[in-house]
């Protein structure tokens, strides 16, 4: 009976474990699912002005054989910049970060002759072709999907041989037909759910592709980011530096010099009042371990130990313990990451939580950490009152600095009345 008690004990959370594990996983194909139809709709909104200026360039094109469509080239080029930009908007919204290029050049030589130019006339051809055919498949999958299974609902309203929603087109007899029908709106369903966000990344690639700068541009963008992150490593680094002094100098430093005089006073008591210099002793005792105090701390702000000790996700998990706000923690990391890569994520999460508990007035915190591709992806939610401003003073400016110093990127959003949501990507050497 022992044994079986103990069998029990053993296998009872597996069960809720199980089915936690489970909803947690349908909750997260759901929402890969509806963003990946999102980012098919809004795709779709663009192929259309993409294709439309295609058709303008292809016409211009034809006109310009003759000899007669010179004239309007700079327009219709305009026209192409104007659709490139709302898929480089949109893009950029979906955390591919596109820069705009300059203005498109005035003469039409030097138009034509422009990189920037031809990578976008390229875009709208493929965009408004291919991207539109996605949108527009990614967009009938769910609705067919949505028609077939309340098709037994309304079927009786149809004439028999008109068949079914989609491509149904045999003759519906009665119920047990419609509930075919209605099986086969389930299997459309579990298609969109499972080529929808492959689809959106198709729908997405030739403006990744062909909308990014040039290799030369980007490759002087590329060098004038990481000036710009070398400056603020640096800034970020001296910053530190100057808290770690002020550190040592308020605190441990003070506390070692009252040590100092007080072991002075006791030796000068020891001889006249042995008593007295006890209690002198006692004084400076104490005021030792206060000075080893602090500098614990001081270490712990350099690199915590919890991270060697425990590792990343269970420091996370002792920072929620400790947050005043309620703070859950989800880690999915298949090992450790670069010791620099943690010990930012830590300083992140402790930042934001604090930043949480003083002005955000929320009653709950959500952080989140996975890796992919390479990269360490970090969140941190909270339910608060929103309006986080980088400019006042709430420490996000530091945790930006931080960030960036590790080649990573930094995105804050928290509009008025909340939510408030950090997400930070870093990359994750070994």
């Amino acid at each position: 009976m022992q044994g079986e008690d103990a069998g029990s004990t053993v296998r009872g959370p597996a069960g809720p474990e199980r089915g936690h594990a489970v909803r947690q996983y349908l909750r997260e194909r759901v929402r890969i699912s509806v963003d990946a139809l999102e980012h098919l709709v809004g795709g779709l909104g663009t192929s259309i002005l993409a294709l439309t200026a295609f058709l303008l360039l292809s016409v211009v094109a034809l006109a310009c054989v003759v000899g007669v469509g010179f004239v309007v080239v700079p327009s219709v080029l305009k026209v192409v910049r104007s659709a490139a930009d709302r898929e480089r908007a949109r893009l950029s919204r979906w955390a591919f970060d596109l820069p705009m290029p300059p203005p498109v050049p005035t003469g039409l030589r030097a138009a034509l002759r422009d990189p920037w130019v031809r990578r976008e006339c390229a875009f709208v051809a493929l965009h408004g072709t291919f991207g539109f055919v996605l949108g527009a498949v990614g967009l009938s999958l769910p609705l067919t999907a949505v028609q077939n299974f309340l098709f037994p609902l309304y079927f009786w309203m149809l004439p028999p041989d008109m068949g079914g929603p989609g491509f149904i087109y045999w003759r519906i007899d009665g119920l047990l037909d419609a509930l075919v029908v209605a099986l086969i709106g389930v299997g459309w369903l579990a298609v969109a759910v499972a080529l929808g966000p492959r689809m959106a990344d198709l729908q997405a690639l030739p403006g990744r592709r062909l909308l990014a700068p040039p290799r030369d541009v980007d490759m002087s963008l590329r060098i004038a980011e990481l000036t710009a992150t070398r400056a603020g490593a640096l800034d970020a680094h001296a910053v530190e530096l100057r808290r770690i002094e002020r550190s040592l100098h308020d605190g441990a430093q003070n506390r070692l010099v009252a040590v100092t005089v007080l072991l002075g006073a006791a030796r000068r008591a020891l001889a006249r009042d042995p008593a007295q210099a006890a209690q002198v002793l006692d004084r400076a005792q104490d005021a030792a371990e206060l000075a080893l105090a602090e500098l614990r701390t001081v270490v712990r702000g350099i690199l915590p130990p919890v991270l060697d000790d425990r590792g990343l996700a269970g420091a996370l998990h002792g920072l929620a313990a400790g947050s005043a706000v309620p703070c859950t923690v989800e880690v999915d990391l298949p090992g450790r990451c670069a010791a620099s890569v943690e010990a930012t994520a830590y300083f992140v999460v402790a930042e934001a939580l604090t930043n949480v508990a003083r002005h955000s007035g929320a009653s709950a915190a959500a952080v989140t950490v996975g890796l992919t591709a390479g990269r360490l992806h970090l969140s941190v939610s909270d339910d608060g009152r929103g309006g986080a401003d980088e400019g006042h003073g709430s420490g996000i400016s530091g945790i930006r600095r931080r960030v960036e110093a590790h080649d990573g990127r930094f995105t804050l959003t928290s509009p008025p009345g909340g939510p408030t949501t950090i997400i930070v990507e870093l990359p994750c050497g070994s």
